[in-house]
């Protein structure tokens, strides 16, 4: 560049840079026009170059951005394999520390139950008592003897589907049961809650619920076949309600083992002689407890063993000691070691359950298709939970199907956004059978679940289908065509023998009529307003491409007999509404018969009748009415065309993409000729 080239840009480039005194200043020293038009030069040589330099940089940037973009893609990717791993972990070192203080927390309670048992159990009952004075329909609670309070507190309540907050409760965890009581916000006075729910403690689990900010402290109750999510004011009193409700729990069911123990009576030995010679082999009961050998290594540790596996989410490892110690004890006799090893192992069980329930909630990332759900599957049926492993799957998969449906982005034409939706739906559902087939291979009883949960999913595609293609009010072709395409999609499923065509055309049937009644009104208003125009002349088509147009349309209609009525020239001996009410006829008919089904037959006939009865009717009334006998045989040729050629070819048509005969339009073509003139008659029907 230039001297003077670069000291015009650190002019420009100087912070106290003024527009306007430099332009005066200019003007002032020039003398002509020639100056300013070169100063002008130079300005925009310099524009020029610096949008140059602006352009090279931005590319260079471009391809640093494009890099930096990757990069921030695969640290994304490690740091949310790391965060599942340092979570797995953190779950991990709590299970072993839970695990290693539990023995301290029984014995501690033990010792302070032992030192002040009256004192406690007094206290808590008062204590219950006053809080229950306070919850509206709670007087009965305490009927229960030996009842008390264990832990209460505020909570709020979310909607399972939605998470949106429902409304503020208190709850009262007692020793055998989980009161739910509502706030009352607006009542004075002693009374703050009203009774909501009394749940026993056998009958719900407890789930920890990940947090997802701005939803985090919360834990779910699982009731089949409810749920319910509460949050807690923060972490420390979300972390104490899971303990305390896990300890509750685990008391209630040793108590409930004792007391059972202590009712059974130890019944008297009689010394009483058979005379049975069978009984021989039941005279040593004594004997056959000693032989249930409970003494092996693996039997001792199985408990601990199966909270490492639950710990470390080794399912299958755990499922194989359940297993082994199943196939050991079929053939052991039941003694009081083998009911307090069974206890000890269905108390994991049941753990190892919930666990498995909540990979499959829908609450879990659903990325990774049907196959991801196999493991927490397989494991629950052979626990011998298959209904629920069922019922859970599908739940899972219905949440996968509704997540994918709604973020396929409403882009472009309908019709691609309809092949897209196609293509995800089918194909989702077409994955989600053959992996239920292979997971339920053995449980025949479950196929029953699946034909409904498919039947509840094609609903919900039907309305996104139907919001897209019915309510924005798309053309009958476009319509037709997309559900064509879905149709096509549909027939995919009888590759497993599951056909859902039929429960799509029902489902479909109700906006399709409506479809089809729409269009034809338009169709008859459109024929009367060119009926009300028409001049009765042959159509000059001014030039032979236009006529081979023509012909070519009225061929793919289906009208082999229209070269009859042209000539050499560009003459067509028909008049223009009735070759554009032939050509509209067929396009309806067409359309029509893509979107037929046995629901819509009579809708489909009535509507090509009524279309047919407006053009015959107004081809009627204009030979009644004309005087001119050129005219009258000009509109007799037209009325032969339409009578011969066009409800003809309907009639065929019609027959060859229903596969019946319709006997309306046989009756409608008969009736329709000769020409029935009505002397009396001088109203047009238009």
């Amino acid at each position: 560049m230039s001297e003077t080239g670069n000291r015009l840009r650190k002019l420009l480039e100087s912070p106290n840079f003024d527009p306007q005194n430099y332009v005066k200043q200019l003007s002032q020293q020039s003398d002509g026009d020639r100056d300013l038009q070169e100063h002008r030069q130079k300005i925009q040589n310099l524009a020029d170059e610096t949008a140059q330099n602006l352009k090279k940089n931005v590319y260079k940037n471009y391809r640093q951005f494009i890099e930096t973009a990757k990069e921030i893609s695969y640290l994304e990717s490690e740091m949310y394999q790391l965060s599942h791993i340092l979570t797995e972990q953190k779950s991990i070192m709590e299970s072993i520390t839970q695990a290693l203080l539990s023995t301290d927390k029984d014995e501690t309670s033990k010792e302070m139950q032992a030192a002040f048992p009256k004192e406690t159990e007094e206290v808590k009952q008062r204590t219950l008592t006053s809080l229950l004075e306070k919850v509206e329909g709670g007087k009965n609670i305490m009927d229960t003897p030996g009842r008390h309070l264990i832990y209460n507190g505020d909570l709020v309540e979310f909607d399972v589907d939605n998470m949106s907050p429902i409304q503020k409760v208190h709850a009262f965890l007692m020793n055998d049961c989980l009161l739910i009581a509502t706030w009352l916000p607006n009542r004075r006075g002693t009374v703050k809650y009203k009774y909501n729910n009394l749940y026993d403690l056998e009958s719900f689990a407890v789930v920890n619920v990940k947090d997802n900010p701005p939803m985090k402290d919360m834990f779910k109750i699982l009731m089949f076949p409810d749920s319910h999510i509460f949050q807690a004011e923060n972490s420390k009193i979300k972390k104490e309600w899971l303990e305390i409700l896990d300890e509750t729990k685990k008391n209630k069911v040793t108590k409930d083992r004792h007391k059972k123990e202590e009712e059974i009576p130890a019944s008297p030995a009689r010394a009483e002689v058979s005379t049975n010679p069978f009984d021989e082999d039941n005279d040593k009961p004594a004997d056959a407890e000693e032989n249930a050998d409970l003494s092996l290594e693996w039997i001792q540790e199985l408990p601990e063993d199966l909270d490492v596996c639950i710990a470390q989410r080794d399912f299958e490892g755990a499922v194989d000691l359940l297993d082994k110690l199943n196939e050991y004890l079929k053939d052991q006799p039941v003694t009081q070691k083998v009911k307090e090893l069974r206890s000890k192992v269905d108390n994991r069980v049941r753990q190892l359950t919930e666990v498995l329930v909540f990979e499959l909630s829908p609450d879990r990332s659903l990325r990774g298709g049907p196959k991801a759900t196999r493991r927490a599957v397989s494991q629950l049926i052979r626990l011998g939970q298959s209904t629920k492993a069922c019922e859970l799957f599908l739940k899972n998969r219905a949440a996968a199907v509704q997540t994918a449906v709604r973020q396929l982005r409403i882009e472009g034409a309908t019709l691609l956004y309809i092949h897209k939706l196609c293509n995800i739906f089918f194909t989702s559902l077409l994955e989600t059978a053959k992996e239920f087939e292979m997971d339920f291979a053995g449980n025949t009883g479950c196929y029953s679940a699946f034909v409904v949960w498919s039947r509840s999913t094609m609903r919900m595609f039907v309305d996104a289908f139907s919001k897209q293609v019915f309510d924005s009010k798309e053309s009958l072709s476009t319509a037709a065509e997309c559900v064509k395409v879905a149709k096509e999609h549909c027939q995919q499923l009888t590759e497993i023998g599951l056909d859902l065509t039929f429960t799509l055309q029902s489902f479909l049937v109700k906006d399709v009529k409506a479809a089809l009644q729409s269009y034809k009104d338009i169709i008859i208003e459109a024929t009367k307003h060119r009926n009300s125009e028409e001049m009765w002349r042959r159509m000059n088509l001014m030039t032979p491409e236009a006529l081979a147009k023509l012909k070519d349309e009225m061929r793919s209609c289906g009208m082999a007999s229209f070269e009859h009525y042209t000539g050499d020239d560009c003459w067509v001996n028909l008049s223009y509404t009735i070759v554009a009410f032939t050509k509209q006829m067929m396009s309806f008919l067409e359309e029509g018969l893509k979107l037929y089904s046995p629901e819509l037959h009579m809708v489909l006939l009535e509507s090509l009748r009524e279309i047919i009865l407006v053009a015959v009717q107004h081809v009627d009334y204009s030979v009644r009415c004309e005087q001119d006998p050129e005219k009258k045989t000009f509109i007799l040729q037209n009325a032969t065309f339409l009578h011969d050629t066009v409800l003809s070819v309907v009639e065929r048509r019609f027959e060859e993409g229903v596969g019946k005969p319709a006997k309306q339009l046989q009756d409608l073509r008969k009736s329709t000729w000769p020409v029935r003139i009505n002397p009396e008659s001088t109203t047009s029907v238009v």
